[in-house]
Parts: structure tokens; sequence; C-alpha cells
């Protein structure tokens, strides 16, 4: 204040610094904190990072400034035209006369607001593509490891992991992020855009499934994953990914660009693996239903083929009647064979005496030699005929017999057949008493099942033996008594 004042005026007297720092005292006292809702106008980021912008509404405007360090920890980036909130202090700034305010944070104007913003930034990435459902990749069915994103200290790690150790353990790599706040966004993209630069063999494994994970919050709480960044990096990542962010009523742009979404992160890690012990129990049913299917399979075609063997006739009941057919044609053939060569000469013997001279009697021995001569090459070839056609049956006959089970018969086996015909091939099918056929190489015998197997048996002989042995006298000694 002056020390005094000019003569005939009682108002005091001020410097314009005077004036200044007394407005900034007074504004900076009355409104150290302060919320102001308007629209952003004129927004500028500059080059030291600091941001200005003015809030106006229909009658005034208002300057504001947000120093770098604290524009790195908004929750959302201010853009022109958007309606918030903005908390912070009231001050002045005397280089130009203005008053100002210094904001500290940054808020939409009320959710439908926010959500009118989500709304706008949805439709501008669903026309370029990026939630497309023709790009959704499969979730592979058992992943060897499975990348996780989310904070590393909160529950939901500790729920994902505790979930994936009860249905199928796995292994997990964690990527820790900040779920919340100016940095976040940055953060969940990094992280997604690093898992997929993983190359296969690298020191660390590359995942086989992401997910991204974080609990329940506001709508202003889960904006880092309605940003563009993280989004994009979802769509574009090659590795499947599950978004499991918020609740089962929340929803993030991060839910459409993902490849399936999880209504919470517990719900992600049932999603990314099966149940061990429903796998075991599947694998096993199955494989008892090939045993059983196997089983039946061969006890139909056992079957089936020994019907096709009761039905194939005996080898030596087909040689019967043909060996019959051929000893018949022989006789015959040797008979009309005499028959002719009888006909033949009584023929001659007719034209020889009915003929006159000497040539006619030449003549006449001469057929009666070509005549002889045709019948013996007659005769040879009728026998090597007969010859050929005896070694050509004796053949068949022997591969017949080869496959009859009668040549086994000849080496001392025998075959055991039941009342009703039927071949027992094991001794659990042939109960004591029962009445059985038993097929030697010559014919076959009838006999009773006792029961008793060779072993029992010559227990018992060799124990009627002993007991019918008499014992050493004493008198039958080699050395004989003494007494």
């Amino acid at each position: 204040m002056p020390d005094s004042s000019p003569p005939g005026r009682n108002l005091p007297e001020y410097t314009v610094s005077e004036i200044s720092a007394a407005l900034k005292h007074t504004v900076e006292e009355n409104f150290g904190r302060v919320r102001v809702r308007g629209e952003i106008s004129g927004f500028k980021r500059a080059a030291s990072g600091h941001l200005y912008f003015t809030l106006k509404d229909e009658n005034a405007v208002l300057d504001s400034v947000c120093w770098k360090g604290l524009a790195t920890r908004l929750s959302l980036d201010p853009e022109d035209g958007m309606e918030v909130v903005c908390e912070g202090r009231l001050t002045t700034y005397a280089g130009r006369s203005k008053y100002q305010i210094v904001v500290a944070a940054v808020e939409l104007a009320g959710e439908g607001e926010l959500l009118k913003l989500l709304e706008e930034r949805r439709k501008k990435l669903d026309a370029e593509g990026l939630f497309d459902e023709a790009h959704k990749k499969k979730l592979p069915f058992l992943p060897e490891v499975i990348g996780v994103i989310t904070s590393p200290t909160g529950a939901v790690i500790r729920d994902i992991l505790h979930r994936l150790s009860a249905r199928f353990p796995r292994r997990v790599l964690l990527w820790p992020v900040t779920v919340q706040g100016k940095t976040a966004a940055t953060e969940v993209a990094a992280a997604i855009t690093g898992f997929n630069t993983i190359a296969p063999g690298d020191k660390a494994p590359r995942p086989d499934l992401l997910i991204v994970a974080r609990g329940g919050g506001s709508l202003e709480d889960l904006m880092a994953f309605n940003e563009e960044a993280p989004v994009r990096a979802a769509a574009a990542s090659e590795i499947p990914l599950i978004s499991a962010v918020g609740h089962d009523t929340d929803m993030t742009l991060m839910d459409f660009a993902a490849d399936h979404r999880a209504p919470t992160p517990t719900a992600a890690a049932e999603i990314a693996v099966p149940v061990r012990a429903d796998l075991i129990a599947g694998v096993m049913d199955s494989a008892h239903r090939l045993v059983s299917a196997m089983g039946r399979g061969l006890k139909n075609r056992r079957e089936k083929v020994a019907g096709l063997a009761r039905g194939l006739p005996e080898p030596r009941h087909l040689l019967e009647h043909t060996t019959q057919r051929l000893d018949d044609r022989a006789e015959r053939l040797a008979m009309a064979l005499v028959a002719q060569l009888s006909h033949g000469r009584a023929e001659i013997d007719r034209l020889a005496a009915g003929l006159r001279g000497r040539a006619l009697g030449e003549s006449l021995l001469r057929h009666r030699e070509r005549l002889s001569g045709l019948g013996r090459r007659l005769g040879l070839g009728l026998t090597r005929c007969q010859e050929s056609s005896t070694t050509c049956l004796q053949q068949a006959a022997r591969v017949l017999e080869s496959c009859s089970y009668r040549n086994v018969l000849a080496r001392g086996f025998a075959v055991v057949r039941d009342e009703t015909g039927m071949t027992l091939i094991r001794a659990t099918a042939a109960v004591p008493g029962q009445v059985v056929e038993i097929e030697f190489y010559d014919s076959p015998r009838g006999a009773v099942i006792d029961g008793e197997g060779p072993a029992s048996k010559q227990k018992k002989r060799t124990k009627k033996k002993l007991q019918k042995k008499p014992g050493l006298k004493s008198g039958d000694d080699d050395q004989g008594s003494l007494l």
C-alpha cells in the first residue's frame, strides 16, 4: 500500500503489479479448488508438453492450462468440442490481465457424453473393419503357453492362475501393466504388440493364447480399454486374444476387437483350457467302446467262418464221385475200343472173302495193316489221355486232401464235438459228465468228460501202486540173519 495519498484524494493508489498481485491473491484464496463444466475449444498441445484450451458455454469463456506433469495423468485426451468437467484452481495471468484455471483432472460431463464419444469411436473403428467377424481367429483347444496382460498386484491374476490350476495347469507368462490412468492404454497396446513380436525358438516362449484382463469398475475406470491404441493392437494380434475386461454388464471396445469376449477374468480362464478330468474320462470311455467294438467284430467274424466251414463238403467226398466217373469212362472206353476193332476186323474179313484176285488181296492187306496201325495209335492216344486225366485228378486230390483237417488227425490229433455236432475248442466248454464224440483219423468214438486232467489221474495211479506194494521182510536181506 502507498505511504501517502495525494491531497484531496481518499482513494489509495496502486501500481499495476500491486493490483495484479492483489487480484491474484484474492482469486486464489477464494477459488483454491473448483470444478468447472464447459465445452473445450481451441485445444493446443505445446512443444513443452503443456496443454492450452478454453472452456466455454453460451455466455462466457474461461482460459485453461494443464501443466506437463499433470497432463500425463489425465484419464482422457481432451479434444475440441468435448463437453467436460475440469477440476483445478483459479489463478490470474498478470502478463495479459486474464484469469484462468489450472487444470488437475478432466472427465467427461456425464455418462451420456462418454457413451456418445464411445459410440462415435466404435462406428469409426467398425468402418475400418477392426470388428469384422471374418477376421476372428479360432482359439486353440489346449494352449501350451498363455500370455496374461493385467496388473501384477490385483486379484485378477490370482483368480486366473487359480482357475487354470483347477482345470488344466498351463504355463502362464504375465506382462504387468497398469489398468487405469493415463498410461494404461499405451502399456496394454505395447504388451499385446510385445507378445506378438516373440518368435518361435526365442528365450521366452511365444504364447498360444492371450488374455487381456481387468476387474470391474465405472465407465471412466475402463476408458483405457476404449482407446484406439489397445483396440487396434488387439485387432492386429496374430495370437488369438480373449478380452476379459470388467464384469458381465461392462462393455468396452476391446471386447469388439478381441477374438473372444469373456464376462469375467475367471470365465476367461475357463474358456482358455478344458477340464482335464473330463478329457481323461472321455478318452477312457472311447477306449472302452473301441475295445468292445473290436471284440464284437472278431466274435462275429469267428462265428461266420465257423458257419462257412460247417457248410463245406469233405474233399474225399468230392473225389469219390469224380473217381467213380473216371473208372466208368475208362472201362467203357476200353470196351468200345475192343468192339470197334472187332467190328473193323469182321468187316475186313467180309470184304476179303468177297474179293478176288491177287491185286485185291494185296490191297486188302494194305488196308488191314493201315487199319491195324490206326488202331494201335488210337489205343496209345487213349492210354495217354487216360493217364493225363488220371494225373490231373490225382494232383487235384492231393491239393484237396492237403486242405483237409484229416491230415492234422493223421498226426495224432483229434476233434471233440458235443451232442449237437459243435466243435469244442476250449476246456472250459466241456463240463463233467457231458457226452462227447471224439473223431480220430480212422473213425469217431464216443466219450464222457470226467473233469480230471492227466496230472491228477497220474497221481491217483501212483498212490494206488504205493499202497499195493508189499514191504521188505527182514529175512530177505542178502546178508542173512545172525540169530
